[in-house]
C-alpha cells in the first residue's frame, strides 16, 4: 500500500465512521501503520492532524442538523460527541462561535456599525461585545452594510460608533503602540486563524512572504493556503494582510486594490523612518 493509498483509505474510514469518533491508534491500525508514523503521514497529506480532520467532518455534520432544528442535545448525540460541552468546544474552535450562535445565525448578537474616513480612502468597521467583527475598504455604503449582513444574518445591527471601534481607528493615524491589546471578534477554521495570527505578528513598517508565513505557522508546503487565508481576512489593516508579498518582491494582490496596498505599504515605511 503507497502511503497515497493509506491516507485514501484513513479519509475514508473517517468519513464512515466519524460518529464512533475514532481515537488515532484506531484510524492508524486501518491502514497498517503505527500511530505516530501515521499522525506524521497524514499531516503532512492533508495539512491538518486525524483528529482536526475529524473534528471538520463532526463539525459540517452537526451544522447540517442544527439547519434541521434539532436541540443541541440530540446534535450532540447524533455526532458521536459525549455532550452539549464537546458541542460547544467543537464549535468555538472550528467556527469561532457557539452552536447556539450558529443556530440563531447571529440572531441573538448585536453588531454596532460605522462609517470613517481614513487616508487610504472610506472603511466601514463593525464590532461586537467581544471586539472588532469586520473591518473593510468601501466603495458603496449600502453593499457594506450587507457584506456584514451576509456574515451575519440574524443579527441586530446598530449604526454606532463605540469605545472599541475609536480604540481601532486611532490606528489609521499610525498609533500601532497598543496593537496587540485591540480585541477581535474573528470567525475562522483553525489554519485561518493561525494565518491572521501570524500576520498581527508582522512589526509596522516590515513586510513578509507567503512562504514565511507559511513557515511561521508550520505549514511551510501550504504557501497557496495561506494567500486564500489572507485573502479572507476580515478585519483589513488591523490585521495587516497588506504587508504580505511575493517572494520575488512583487507587491502581489490585495483585496482592495494594488494600489491602495502600495500606499499603505509606503506610509508605514516613511512613518519607520521618522521615527528612527
Amino acid at each position: 500500500m503507497t502511503d497515497y493509498e493509506r491516507i485514501e483509505k484513513a479519509i475514508l474510514f473517517l468519513q464512515q465512521n466519524f460518529k464512533e469518533q475514532p481515537n488515532l491508534d484506531e484510524v492508524a491500525k486501518q491502514v497498517h501503520v503505527s500511530p505516530f508514523h501515521f499522525q506524521r503521514l497524514f499531516k503532512e497529506w492533508a495539512g491538518v492532524s486525524p483528529k482536526k480532520f475529524l473534528q471538520f467532518i463532526s463539525v459540517e455534520y452537526a451544522k447540517g442538523l442544527l439547519n434541521q432544528d434539532l436541540s443541541l442535545a440530540d446534535v450532540s448525540y447524533e455526532t458521536g460527541l459525549s455532550g452539549t460541552s464537546r458541542l460547544h468546544d467543537l464549535f468555538i474552535g472550528i467556527e469561532g462561535m457557539t452552536p447556539g450562535e450558529f443556530k440563531n445565525g447571529g440572531n441573538s448578537l448585536q453588531i454596532h456599525y460605522s462609517f470613517a474616513e481614513t487616508a487610504f480612502g472610506d472603511i466601514i468597521i463593525a464590532s461586537t461585545q467581544k471586539g472588532i467583527c469586520h473591518l473593510a475598504f468601501v466603495k458603496e455604503d449600502k453593499a457594506a452594510i450587507e457584506n456584514i449582513q451576509h456574515a451575519f444574518p440574524n443579527a441586530v445591527l446598530i449604526q454606532k460608533t463605540d469605545l472599541v471601534q475609536q480604540d481601532a481607528l486611532r490606528f489609521f493615524a499610525g498609533d500601532w503602540g497598543d496593537l496587540k491589546k485591540i480585541k477581535l471578534h474573528l470567525k475562522g477554521t483553525p489554519f485561518q486563524l493561525k494565518v491572521w495570527q501570524s500576520l498581527l505578528r508582522i512589526p509596522f513598517g516590515n513586510i513578509s512572504t507567503y512562504g514565511t508565513i507559511a513557515n511561521d505557522i508550520q505549514h511551510p508546503q501550504a504557501s497557496r493556503a495561506v494567500g486564500t487565508a489572507i485573502g479572507n481576512n476580515p478585519v483589513a489593516f488591523l490585521i495587516p494582510c497588506h504587508r504580505v508579498i511575493k517572494s520575488s518582491g512583487i507587491i502581489g494582490d490585495y483585496h482592495w486594490g494594488g494600489a491602495r496596498k502600495t500606499a499603505i505599504l509606503g506610509w508605514e515605511a516613511a512613518k519607520t523612518s521618522a521615527a528612527s
